[in-house]
C-alpha cells in the first residue's frame, strides 16, 4: 500500500514539474514549431504587398521585395499620387520618387525619403513578419519565465522579451495559444510604467511557403485602446 502511495505522489510532482516546465525559451521553440516548421524565414525570397488603413488617412499600398540569403530589400510605397521605391542592395542605398532619382531635397524631406527610413522599414517589417522565428535573432533577452493572462477574453501563454541596448530598449510581450502555440497579439511598452505602446492583434493565418504568418494585423494602444491602424497582407508570392 506505501508502495502506491509513494507511486502516487510522484505522479503529481512530476504533473508539477510538467506544469512548470515551460520555459522561455522552449515556448519560442513550439511558436517557431507552429509558424516555420520547416525552418523556412532564413531562407526567405519573395514579395508581399500590404495594405495600410488609417483614421483620417488615404490608404497605404507598400510592396516589399525580400531576399534575405542576399541581403536584399526593396519596399515601393504607393500614397497620395506618389510612389516612392527605397532599394537596400549589400548596404546600397538608392531612392526613387515617380520612378526618378533626381528628388529635390525639400521634397525628400517632406516626404521622410531618406536611406535611414529606408534601413528602418526594412527593420520594421521584416521583424513583423519574421516573427516569432526573429525573436532568435542575436541581441533579443528572452524572459526565462512563462506567465499565464487574460487578454480580450481569452487565456494565453505569453512570453516577455527585451533587447541589448544596442539592439533595443522596448519590452516585448507575445501571446500565444496554449494549445497550438499561434501567435494572436504581441505587444510592446517603452516605458511600461506608463502603459505607454501599442498592442496588435492578428487574424487570419496563411500559409506563405510553408509558413504561418498572420494577415490581419490591428493596431491599438494600449493606454486607452484607441485604434491606430489595419494591415492587410493582401498577396505574398515566394521565389524560393
Amino acid at each position: 500500500m506505501m508502495r502506491y502511495f509513494f507511486l502516487f505522489i510522484a505522479l503529481l510532482l512530476n504533473i508539477t514539474v510538467f506544469g512548470q516546465e515551460l520555459s522561455g525559451k522552449q515556448l519560442l521553440k513550439n511558436a517557431i514549431a507552429f509558424h516555420d516548421p520547416d525552418g523556412n524565414w532564413k531562407s526567405f525570397r519573395g514579395k508581399m504587398l500590404i495594405e495600410m488603413e488609417s483614421p483620417g488617412n488615404d490608404s497605404r499600398s507598400t510592396t516589399l521585395e525580400v531576399n534575405l540569403p542576399e541581403n536584399y530589400f526593396k519596399s515601393t510605397v504607393k500614397k497620395d499620387n506618389s510612389t516612392i521605391e527605397s532599394e537596400l542592395k549589400q548596404g546600397e542605398c538608392t531612392l526613387k520618387l515617380n520612378g526618378s532619382t533626381s528628388i529635390l531635397p525639400t521634397i525628400k524631406d517632406s516626404l521622410n525619403i531618406t536611406c535611414e527610413r529606408a534601413k528602418m522599414m526594412k527593420n520594421y517589417y521584416t521583424y513583423l513578419y519574421g516573427l516569432p522565428m526573429k525573436l532568435e535573432d542575436p541581441g533579443s533577452i528572452i524572459d526565462s519565465k512563462v506567465t499565464k493572462k487574460s487578454f480580450k477574453g481569452k487565456e494565453y501563454v505569453v512570453l516577455k522579451v527585451g533587447y541589448d541596448k544596442e539592439v533595443g530598449s522596448d519590452t516585448w510581450y507575445f501571446y500565444f495559444d496554449p494549445k497550438t502555440y499561434a501567435m494572436e497579439v504581441y505587444q510592446f511598452y517603452h516605458d511600461e510604467s506608463q502603459n505607454d505602446g501599442e498592442y496588435i492583434l492578428l487574424s487570419e493565418m496563411i500559409s506563405v511557403n510553408g509558413m504561418k504568418i498572420p494577415k490581419i494585423r490591428e493596431w491599438f494602444y494600449n493606454k486607452d485602446d484607441g485604434y491606430l491602424a489595419t494591415d492587410t497582407l493582401v498577396k505574398a508570392n515566394t521565389t524560393n
